[in-house]
C-alpha cells in the first residue's frame, strides 16, 4: 500500500481537539491538544502531586555535605515519608484505572523489591552503558510478566525440546508451558526511534520465546521526536514520515506493542496512533510498555487513546518545565545507546552496529524483520 502526500494534506484535522499540521510530509502535535483529554479529577491529582514534589525539591540541597548525622537523618526521614505520601497518591488514582498497569503496585509483596532495586540501578548517575542495557532488558522481562503472566483461562501447551546428551541415545527434554498463543501471535512491533528499537527488540524476543510456534512478530519504525527548546505547555511533537517505515495494511486489526523505557508526556504515542487511525488503520489493541512513567504522560494516553492499556515497572510524580520525568534517569536513549553528535544523528542501521555482535545475535530474528521492514515494506514516500 503506497500513500500519497495529495490524500493526506486533503484533511490534516485528525486530532480532537484539533492543532495539526502536515509540512514537508511532518505530522505534528502540540502539548494543549494532550492536555485537553485530561479531566477535572486528573488536575486535581496531578496539582496534588506537583505540591508534594515541591517539598521535596526543597529536602534535596541538606541530602548532601551535612555535617550533622542526626540533621541528615531528619532530612532522609522526611523525604521517605514525602515520597511515601507521592506513591499512596499515584496508587489511590491507578486503582481506578484498570488501563494503567504498575508493576510496583500490582506484583506479588514479595516481588516489588525486586523493582525498586531495578529502578534504583537505572537512575543512578554511576550506571554506565553496558550495564545500564542489562538492567533495561530485566526489565522488560518483568514487564512481559505482567502483561501476559497468569492470564486467566490460559491453556496448557508441552515444548519437546532436543538436548546435547545423545548416549545412549539421542535425549529429549519435554517442558510443560502456559498456552498464550492466542494473546501473543497478532502483535506487531511499533518502533518511536530511537531509545525504543532495543526496548522494542527485547519484547519481540520475550514474545518469540513464549510463543509455541516461535511467532517474531512484524515491525513498524517509526521517526518521531520532540521540539527540546519548548517549554512542557507548549511542547511539539513531530512524527517525520519521511525516515518511517511501514506497511499499513499489517497493524490493521492486530495488536499493536510499544516500547518505550521512557513515557514523559505521551505525546510521541498519541500522534502515532492518531495519524494511524487517520489512514484508516484501527488496531484491535495498543499497549505501551515503560519502565518508568510521569504520572500526567500515562494518564494523557490512556484518556486520548481507546483500547490502550499502559504498563509501566514504575511510576514517576511529575513533569519539570522541559517536559522531562523527575526524578527520572535522563535521557534514556543516550544511556542505553551513547550520545549523539547533533549534526550527525544516528540512522537505524548505525544504530544497529553500534550495539554490537553479542545483541545482533542474541536478537538475529528480530533483526530480520527490521531489515525486511525497511528494505520490502511499505515506506510512506513523497508523490
Amino acid at each position: 500500500m503506497r500513500l500519497s502526500c495529495v490524500s493526506l494534506l486533503r484533511d490534516c484535522n485528525f486530532y480532537t481537539p484539533s492543532v495539526c499540521s502536515i509540512y514537508m510530509r511532518k505530522i505534528i502535535l502540540k502539548a494543549e491538544d494532550l492536555d485537553g483529554y485530561l479531566t477535572q479529577a486528573d488536575k486535581g491529582y496531578l496539582s496534588r502531586m506537583d505540591g508534594l514534589y515541591r517539598q521535596a525539591l526543597r529536602a534535596f540541597p541538606g541530602l548532601s555535605g551535612n555535617p550533622n548525622p542526626q540533621e541528615q537523618r531528619r532530612k532522609e526521614t522526611a523525604l521517605i515519608a514525602l515520597y511515601n505520601e507521592m506513591g499512596s497518591l499515584m496508587q489511590e488514582l491507578c486503582g481506578h484505572e484498570p488501563a494503567l498497569r504498575v508493576y510496583s503496585f500490582l506484583a506479588p509483596q514479595e516481588s516489588r523489591p525486586e523493582a525498586s532495586r531495578l529502578i534504583a540501578k537505572l537512575r543512578d548517575i554511576r550506571t554506565e552503558n553496558q550495564e545500564f542495557v542489562y538492567y533495561i532488558q530485566r526489565a522488560y522481562e518483568m514487564l512481559f510478566n505482567l502483561a501476559y503472566g497468569g492470564m486467566p483461562g490460559s491453556s496448557k501447551n508441552y515444548l519437546i525440546v532436543k538436548t546435547p546428551v545423545h548416549l545412549p541415545v539421542q535425549n529429549y527434554a519435554v517442558h510443560k508451558i502456559t498456552n498464550i498463543d492466542d494473546a501473543i501471535e497478532h502483535t506487531v512491533m511499533c518502533v518511536m526511534l530511537r531509545g525504543a528499537l532495543l526496548p522494542s527488540m527485547i519484547l519481540s524476543k520475550e514474545i518469540q520465546e513464549y510463543s509455541s510456534h516461535g511467532y517474531v512478530s512484524p515491525f513498524a519504525l517509526f521517526k518521531i521526536s520532540r521540539d527540546d527548546t519548548k517549554h512542557e505547555h507548549n511542547m511539539e511533537y513531530t512524527l517525520d514520515l519521511e525516515q518511517s517505515y511501514f506497511n499499513p495494511e499489517t497493524l490493521h486489526d492486530k495488536d499493536l506493542i510499544f516500547a518505550d523505557p521512557m513515557n514523559a508526556t505521551g505525546g510521541s504515542l498519541v500522534t502515532v496512533i492518531h495519524y494511524l487511525l487517520r489512514i484508516g488503520v484501527k488496531p484491535r489493541s495498543i499497549r505501551f510498555f515503560n519502565v518508568i512513567a510521569a504520572l500526567k504522560g500515562a494518564l494523557r494516553v490512556i484518556r486520548a487513546l481507546e483500547h490502550c492499556t499502559v504498563f509501566t515497572l514504575w511510576m514517576d510524580p511529575v513533569l519539570n518545565d522541559a517536559a522531562y520525568i523527575m526524578p527520572g534517569l535522563g535521557d534514556a536513549g543516550d544511556r542505553i545507546n551513547g550520545r549523539e553528535g547533533a549534526e550527525h544523528p544516528r540512522n537505524i542501521i548505525q544504530l544497529i552496529a553500534d550495539y554490537g555482535a553479542a545483541i545482533a545475535q542474541l536478537y538475529r530474528a528480530q533483526l530480520r524483520e527490521i531489515e525486511a521492514t525497511v528494505l520490502y515494506g511499505t515506506r510512506v514516500t513523497r508523490q
